[in-house]
């Protein structure tokens, strides 16, 4: 079976179909699910058709892998959005063992893909700073840190389809994977890299809503902090800002803004 990727053919083979997976390519199914959108999980996709060449896998087999680890996605599960898939053992497995330790997820999917490139694990995600620390734990813990904001922020604005929840705005570029709890108070293991403590903005919102003059509330509309009108700007740009409030957000494909961390926001940083 012949894929074009980049201008090149890619051969796929099919030796391993009907062949069970193993954990380690289940958690590389599930770390690539994690930072693709819904509706481009596809055996098309670039990224799905190069995870499935590394694995000697077809990219439908790939596809349908993560189809089937979206079975175990509660979000997913009350929109009916996967109704036709059907999740084996290990898929669940990988999902419970993972879903609210979302840095191991994508820590150990990133030594594996090192393991298999046979690269450092730096190298896989383009992290050059780190070559003058010397080896050792502090490194490690350093590394770890990046493979989680890169995956954090990969799955936050995917799962937008890289556009501003606000205003539509899709210019990656411009685009910031703001956390809803902000990191610094943020548990490192449920909600540093959770993309449900995410929501993708234009730099301008980003900042407003750091610093809490927006918000939103529990069905995702949203609010505007009444600190605006004492703002010093002109007219135009304070409606501008005042005509976004009580509208509801473009909401992602997966990983709705979680209700707890909403709270959050609501109670400990925005201005009201």
């Amino acid at each position: 079976m012949v894929y074009i990727f980049k201008k090149e053919a890619v051969i796929i083979s099919d030796e391993r179909n009907g062949i069970k997976w193993t954990r380690e390519e289940t958690i590389l199914a599930f770390d690539l699910y994690c930072k693709t959108p819904f509706g481009k999980i596809s055996r098309n996709n670039k990224d799905i058709i190069e995870l499935a060449n590394l694995l000697g896998r077809t990219p439908s087999s790939v596809g349908l892998k993560m189809h089937n680890l979206a079975h175990f996605d509660p979000e997913l599960r009350k929109r009916n959005v996967t109704a036709m898939a059907h999740g084996s053992k290990l898929d669940e497995e990988i999902w419970q063992e993972f879903s609210q330790n979302w840095l191991e997820l994508t820590y150990q999917a990133q030594l594996i893909l090192a393991k298999r490139k046979n690269i450092e694990v730096q190298k896989g995600l383009n992290i050059n700073d780190y070559e003058i620390i010397p080896e050792g734990e502090y490194k490690e813990q350093l590394i770890k840190i990046r493979i989680g904001q890169y995956f954090f922020r990969t799955s936050v604005l995917n799962s937008y389809n890289n556009r501003c929840c606000v205003t539509g705005l899709s210019k990656p570029e411009l685009l910031i994977a703001s956390h809803i709890k902000p990191w610094k108070d943020s548990d490192s293991k449920t909600e540093k890299t959770n993309p449900s403590n995410g929501l993708c903005l234009n730099a301008f919102h980003d900042k407003a809503f750091d610093k809490g003059f927006i918000t939103i509330n529990k069905d995702y509309c949203i609010i505007i902090s009444n600190y605006i009108n004492k703002t010093g700007m002109d007219e135009q740009t304070r409606n501008w800002l005042i005509s976004y409030n009580h509208k509801q957000i473009y909401l992602p494909d997966k990983f709705l803004p979680g209700k707890e961390f909403i709270q959050y926001h609501n109670d400990m940083i925005f201005k009201g």
